[in-house]
């Protein structure tokens, strides 16, 4: 997942369908479920989801029940044949938002009071991270004999920010 759109517009649709098949909602109650199953990860923007219900409900696999000036959507028998049919791609979908919010909360939680101590240093470990990453990215395609350097620059790296010795640390060789 990048900086833009997240999901395709057809993964999007039956990631809706899910969400709706367990309980009919209202736009911005879709949008509210996905943030949270996600941890905060993928929020559609109102611009996403409502064009995605639009053609959902055009496609006659929703249905639109009027709430005063909201719109209530619930899953038409075609849409719930067409969400069975697609059951394992939004689980799959689902999991994996779940997975990735999951471990920007585990990032946050890391980092958490960073800036509290010294405020450049947020500034100064997000930059570090993406030095890394590029650096990583660059190693891509090495041969066995680089990749063993890398991974043991990382085993130390990892050793000296925790305190312990590499030889501390399971090997998952």
């Amino acid at each position: 997942f990048g900086r833009g759109r997240k999901l395709t517009a057809e993964e999007l649709q039956i990631v809706i369908e899910a969400l709706l098949h367990d309980q009919p909602a209202h736009g911005y109650e879709l949008i509210r479920r996905l943030e949270e199953h996600s941890g905060g990860f993928y929020k559609p923007s109102p611009g996403v989801i409502y064009p995605s219900l639009t053609y959902l409900e055009e496609a006659g696999l929703t249905a639109v029940t009027q709430e005063g000036n909201r719109k209530l959507y619930s899953l038409t028998d075609a849409g719930r044949t067409h969400y069975e049919a697609n059951r394992e791609t939004a689980n799959r979908i689902l999991e994996v938002l779940a997975r990735i919010g999951a471990r920007m909360s585990e990032v946050r939680d890391v980092f958490s009071g960073v800036n509290d101590l010294d405020p450049s240093l947020g500034q100064d470990l997000h930059e570090a991270r993406l030095a890394l990453k590029l650096a990583l990215k660059s190693r891509r395609g090495a041969n066995a004999e680089e990749l063993r350097r890398v991974v043991q620059i990382l085993r130390q790296a990892a050793a000296d920010i925790s305190g312990e010795t590499p030889e501390d640390k399971p090997s998952a060789d």
